[in-house]
Formats: structure tokens, C-alpha cells, sequence
């Protein structure tokens, strides 16, 4: 445990050195945000509220969207697929630690910079502009927090699990994107689920990636509410576990397949 640490805060201050790169993100996630926030007053016109969600709701969830993007790593996320292919892995699988908790600590320490550099500023950013929604009560902002924690450990076991196909394709960042991009449309980040016809919302919910991003978001505007709340953490649990054995067995398989200097 105390190597995952080391890793985690190793990892925190070399991504903490990139601040350029930090900046020129929270620059392009906050403009792109104002664009979204501005989609959504267009949308509700002179309405008040659409499938239970008000326009200073649909306002907070554009922020937050943003505001997850590095958190999450949304967009892309490469660094494993490129080892197999540089032939680094030999070396990572021989460190002293699972190689699960080898990615997932450095992927850790990402994220945090991130939230706090992009995710936090972001969401301070809006509350200057627009009146934004806050979660209420001690109860809401810890199932705010626990939601937040466990979108990440399926973001990470997700995205740890689709980098895994590089063992059987000479290059599968074509692969990946596509995933990515399936990801887009059903977590909600797009546009809220809730927006979307049932079946659409059905099929999303045989996926994780709803419980990656949706649910957080949900439990965040007040849209869950008691049970509903520890329901929808439950099923994040089970898709965190679910994702973890399916990497667990996939990566034993990849490595039957790895050959690395003719070995």
C-alpha cells in the first residue's frame, strides 16, 4: 500500500508540472462550457423545467460536464496501449506491485491534478457567470463525493480494460477512440439521459458508462433522491468490481499472447 502512494504522489507532481497544458484545457473546457450553457437557454426558452431537470440545472450539468473532462480523461487515454507496443511492459510487470494498481496509482495522481487544477476552477468559473446549483445537506454532499470517487474507478477499470485489446492489434488507438466516442453519447455527456427517449436510456444502462458519468451528475442536481441514491451507488459498485475482473482476465489472456524480443 505504501508503494501505491508513492506511485500516486509521484505521478501527482510530474502532471502537476505541466501547467501550461493545464491552463490551455481549463481555458478550453471553460469556453466550450459557455457554448453548451448557452445551447441549454436556447433549449428550455421560457420553460422552467424539462424531465425534472430546471435551467439552472442543465446550466450546473454543462459546468460539471466540464469540469470532469481531465478528471475522468474523457477524451483519450493511450499510456498503457503504448507500452505493450514499446515493449515497457515486460519491465512494469515485473515491478513488486499488481499491475492493476501499477496503472491505477499513477491514474490516481492524474486525476487529482486534474480536479483540482480543471475541476475545481471550472466550476468556480461558472459560479461567476451563472447561478449555478449547489448540493444541500451533509448527506447529499458525501454521496456527491462517494459517486465522484467511483465514476473514477470505472473510468480507470474502463478505460484499463480497452487499452487491453493492443495485445491482439498492431494498433488499436482506432479502437479506442471508437470507444471513447460510444462513451460520449451514453454517459450523458453529451446531452443529459434524461433528454433522450427511453430506449435510448435503457440500452445506455447495459453499459457502464452511464454510472461513470450520469449518475454523478444526477445525485449532484438533487435529481436522485434517498433510496434512489444508494441504489445508484450500489450498481456503480458493481460495475467498478465487474470492470476490475473483466481486466483481471482479459490482461492474463493479453499475456499469453505478449512476445517481446523473440521471448
Amino acid at each position: 500500500m505504501r508503494l501505491f502512494w508513492q506511485l500516486t504522489k509521484t505521478s501527482f507532481q510530474r502532471h502537476l508540472t505541466y501547467r501550461t497544458a493545464a491552463l490551455a484545457g481549463l481555458m478550453t473546457n471553460f469556453f466550450f462550457g459557455i457554448l453548451r450553457a448557452a445551447i441549454f437557454v436556447a433549449l428550455y426558452d421560457l420553460q422552467t423545467e424539462v424531465e425534472g431537470i430546471t435551467l439552472e440545472g442543465a446550466i450546473t450539468y454543462a459546468a460539471l460536464g466540464q469540469a470532469m473532462i481531465g478528471y475522468l480523461s474523457l477524451f483519450s487515454w493511450f499510456e498503457l496501449m503504448n507500452t505493450i507496443y514499446t515493449g515497457d511492459i515486460a519491465s512494469d510487470l515485473l515491478k513488486p506491485m499488481n499491475y492493476f494498481g501499477f496503472w491505477m496509482a499513477q491514474d490516481l495522481g492524474r486525476a487529482a491534478v486534474n480536479f483540482a487544477l480543471r475541476g475545481v476552477t471550472v466550476m468556480i468559473g461558472y459560479a461567476f457567470i451563472f447561478d449555478l446549483v449547489w448540493p444541500r445537506g451533509v448527506t447529499r454532499i458525501f454521496a456527491v463525493a462517494v459517486s465522484l470517487l467511483l465514476s473514477w474507478l470505472i473510468s480507470f477499470s474502463w478505460r484499463f480494460l480497452i487499452n487491453l485489446f493492443s495485445f491482439w492489434t498492431p494498433n488499436a488507438r482506432g479502437i479506442l477512440r471508437f470507444f471513447f466516442v460510444l462513451s460520449w453519447f451514453f454517459s450523458g455527456f453529451l446531452m443529459p439521459l434524461r433528454f433522450f427517449p427511453q430506449w435510448v436510456i435503457s440500452i445506455s444502462y447495459l453499459m457502464p458508462f452511464p454510472h461513470m458519468f450520469n449518475t454523478v451528475i444526477e445525485i449532484y442536481l438533487g435529481v436522485l433522491k434517498g433510496p434512489e441514491i444508494i441504489l445508484a451507488l450500489f450498481h456503480q459498485v458493481l460495475w467498478v468490481l465487474g470492470l476490475i475482473l473483466a481486466g483481471q482476465l482479459v490482461l492474463r489472456l493479453g499475456i499469453r499472447r505478449l512476445v517481446i524480443l523473440g521471448g
